[in-house]
């Protein structure tokens, strides 16, 4: 598991720092950096089909038999005020999810921020297709809520340097331009600036009985829908139904992605995750059964029993769910021992 720095100390050259401080006065330091999946891979600390910890020295758990994964197979990041578990399922040789997650503080209020995309298989280097742009378009994120720049734009703009990323990648082959899916999120303490293309989703699941899918699919199921030809459960039943007509990529230029500004009714969580979760539960409601409340208090947890829930149902797919609590709110300071006399 990764987790974000220590505030209080500058890692680089020992100086306090303030804990809302976005760079260390002394050095310049980059203090709370983004985090990207594929940046720092790690060993499950328990099986996530059985959650045993009978993990065997050959890799193996001990309780169900399943090889643990390793690398990108399996990545929890926490952030203290969101989270996000991703993993390749039981059917697929490697993880072509990526998620960037990052903090930040504006006009004194914490900011969680949250990057989702899902390689699209048909096409070539989909595992490094999601990685860099989630990369870029974390930072480029990042970068606008420190600089209080307009989040819609902003949201454009990561997209915009997400595909260009992609392009980098792109060399002759057969098969389709590097591409992935794309969703996003800036949670601050009023609302949530939401961008995507694909079918990666987001979703806000109240903490009452209010819940609802913050996100249109760029899909030929979701197409046909919206055509009125067949009802959105037969749809995804049908041949072709994942087949996205919207991505990042090479061959993507000048695409438009959606953006939309969501101004939560009350207490809740943001989650923004991959088919390969939301294909099991596909309706907002049911996601929040599973995992409402625990969501509020503990964003880590919860996602990795969503990731769990997916391989139990079946893992047909790579799998991310990502869990931002709403309002966001910094982790009260731990208390100190008082001296003893």
């Amino acid at each position: 598991m990764t987790t974000g720095p220590e505030p209080g100390v500058c890692p680089n050259c020992g100086l306090a720092v303030g804990a809302t401080d976005n760079f260390c006065e002394n050095c310049r330091t980059e203090l709370a950096p983004a985090v990207v999946s594929g940046d720092a891979p790690t060993a499950a600390r328990e099986c996530p089909a059985c959650h045993s910890a009978q993990i065997s020295a050959d890799g193996y758990c001990e309780s169900c038999g399943r090889k643990m994964p390793a690398g990108r197979d399996h990545i929890e990041l926490d952030l203290g005020l969101l989270a996000g578990v991703t993993d390749k399922g039981l059917r697929h040789p490697r993880n072509e999810d990526a998620m960037g997650l990052a903090t930040a503080e504006q006009a004194g209020h914490p900011v969680a921020l949250a990057v989702v995309c899902d390689g699209v298989s048909s096409s070539r280097r989909p595992d490094e297709a999601s990685l860099a742009a989630v990369k870029v378009a974390v930072r480029v994120l990042l970068a606008g809520v420190r600089e209080d720049a307009d989040l819609l734009e902003t949201s454009r703009a990561a997209v915009a340097a997400a595909q260009q990323a992609l392009a980098g990648l792109d060399e002759p082959g057969p098969g389709d331009p590097p591409s992935a899916t794309f969703v996003s999120a800036v949670l601050t303490h009023e609302a949530a600036t939401l961008c995507w293309l694909g079918d990666s989703r987001a979703y806000w699941l109240g903490a009452g009985s209010d819940a609802k899918r913050l996100t249109d699919d760029d899909s030929l199921a979701s197409e046909m829908v919206a055509a009125g030809l067949v009802s959105e459960a037969d749809a995804m039943a049908l041949p072709g139904a994942h087949v996205v007509t919207g991505w990042v990529g090479a061959d993507a230029a000048g695409t438009e992605p959606h953006v939309a500004t969501f101004t939560p009714p009350g207490p809740g969580v943001l989650l923004l995750c991959s088919d390969g979760l939301w294909n099991y539960r596909p309706g907002a409601a049911e996601l929040a059964a599973l995992a409402m409340p625990g969501a509020l208090t503990d964003p880590l947890g919860t996602a990795a029993a969503l990731v769990s829930f997916a391989l139990e149902a079946g893992g047909m797919d790579n799998i991310t769910a990502v869990i931002a609590p709403f309002p966001p709110t910094a982790p009260a300071p731990e208390e100190k021992p008082a001296d003893e006399h």
